[in-house]
């Protein structure tokens, strides 16, 4: 799973120099060694190359020792104001967003002692004539709000590149009658850079029956040490629970995929006597990008989410909602961390359908008091859209079987649901812990997709 082997960006820091000393060179040191500071205190691996960037030649030098250590996210200071010629150059060099920093002046003395902020607002307008995607980063390297637009600006920029390298899988296509589902390849290269790769059933099915007893035996073994009670399912329901789970680990691995969707209904009830929703909701909990019903861009959503540090991405329906709230609702494959404690009431069981009385799906409820955010990624016309808001969850009205959720929205929801459907959105939404609704924002930018 490559996507799972790559959690933290690495990251080229580039400092532009100055061929003749101006300003207050003796700050710029100093801000200099305050951001490398800053930067070894980062979660990120970061490369900075031996020489500072100048001119043309030097900057082209310090970009190949960047790019041969493997970065996949590229930022630029001028702590003092450099060269503006040089933006058209690195434009040319790296064509994915770019994590423009400008530091503060001195906040003492009547002289000018940077520029760094002048120089870097040069920059971005140079690159934004270019077509060049960018995002700025202002402030101290030492304040909590520079260190947290810092993060964010990183790993965009770096979701972007890696968006150019992931691979999804789509095992089964669609179900029938989610057509606004479907993964076609080549849209979704155009739109995101990614690649598609599909498998049927039956490949499926075949690696399914060729797990051997023992690798059953030791996953059902990890299941139980996970404490779901059981509710109207027994132990004997698990060894076929945990072949689909292994089945679906198996592609992830042996394909190279760093996402993944599967038609799981109509067939596979039928075919194996079970639901994978029990296996896919532990994938997500590990941190996988899984889809459910051949929800391509829905997987997609999940590894962004991933890729920008969001935590565990729940797929659900929109099932209803009401002037303040929204019921997030699905068959039972929420990722456990967003569920209410285990042997708590609303906590994870493991259970039969809904709908089809066959195992194994987590019957559970949403913890009550997240903030949350509800987002999407889709396509509509050969052009990607997103959209997000931000909500808490609240305690459901009445008790829903599978996966149950009450969020308590910042707007009416009535009014983005039919907006929405008017921009052909797909029927399932992303949810994630936490606000990220202007990080999304910022990211549509990057990527130079609409926001809805």
């Amino acid at each position: 799973m490559s996507g799972l082997r790559e959690k933290q960006p690495k990251v080229g820091v580039i400092f532009i120099g100055r061929r003749r000393p101006g300003f207050d060179m003796e700050w710029g040191q100093r801000m200099e060694e305050r951001v490398r500071g800053r930067l070894r205190q980062s979660e990120f691996d970061v490369v900075e190359p031996p020489e500072k960037a100048i001119d043309d030649a030097s900057l082209r030098r310090a970009m190949a020792a960047c790019e041969a250590q493997g970065i996949n996210a590229l930022v630029v200071l001028q702590t003092t104001m450099g060269d503006g010629r040089l933006a058209p150059t690195l434009a040319q060099l790296w064509p994915d967003p770019v994590v423009l920093w400008a530091t503060p002046e001195k906040s003492e003395g009547d002289m000018i002692s940077s520029c760094s902020l002048v120089g870097t607002h040069c920059w971005a307008s140079v690159l934004r004539q270019m077509g060049h995607s960018f995002e700025i980063v202002y402030g101290d390297p030492d304040a909590d709000a520079a260190r947290r637009r810092f993060s964010e600006a990183v790993r965009m920029a770096a979701t972007v590149r890696r968006l150019r390298t992931v691979r999804l899988g789509v095992i089964g296509g669609q179900a029938p009658g989610y057509s606004a589902m479907s993964a076609d390849p080549f849209a979704i290269h155009q739109g995101l850079g990614a690649q598609v790769q599909t498998f049927s059933l039956i490949e499926f099915a075949n690696v399914v029956n060729d797990l051997k007893d023992e690798a059953i035996a030791a996953d059902v073994a990890k299941v139980k040490a996970l404490g779901f009670p059981h509710k109207d399912t027994t132990d004997e329901d698990l060894p076929m629970a945990s072949r689909l789970y292994l089945a679906m680990r198996s592609f992830l691995e042996n394909e190279n995929l760093d996402g993944l969707t599967i038609r799981d209904w109509p067939e596979m009830p039928n075919t194996f006597g079970q639901w994978p929703y029990l296996g896919v909701a532990r994938l997500v909990e590990e941190g996988c990008a899984v889809g459910i019903e051949g929800d391509a861009d829905g997987a997609l959503s999940a590894w962004i989410a991933e890729s920008l540090g969001l935590g565990r991405c729940y797929l659900s329906d929109w099932l209803e909602h009401d002037e303040e709230t929204i019921t997030i609702w699905h068959g039972g494959a929420a990722p456990m961390s967003l569920c209410e404690p285990v042997g708590e009431p609303g906590g994870p069981r493991i259970a039969r359908h809904f709908n089809i009385k066959k195992p194994a799906v987590i019957e559970a409820t949403i913890r009550n008091g997240l903030p949350v955010t509800v987002f999407r990624f889709w396509r509509l016309d050969g052009k990607y859209f997103v959209t997000a808001r931000e909500g808490e969850t609240i305690r459901p009205r009445r008790h829903l079987m599978a996966t149950n959720g009450l969020v308590r929205m910042k707007a009416d929801p009535g009014e983005w649901f039919e907006e929405l459907c008017h921009q052909g959105m797909p029927h399932h939404v992303a949810v994630v812990q936490g606000h990220h609704a202007a990080l999304l924002r910022r990211l549509a930018r990057a990527m130079n997709i609409e926001f809805v």
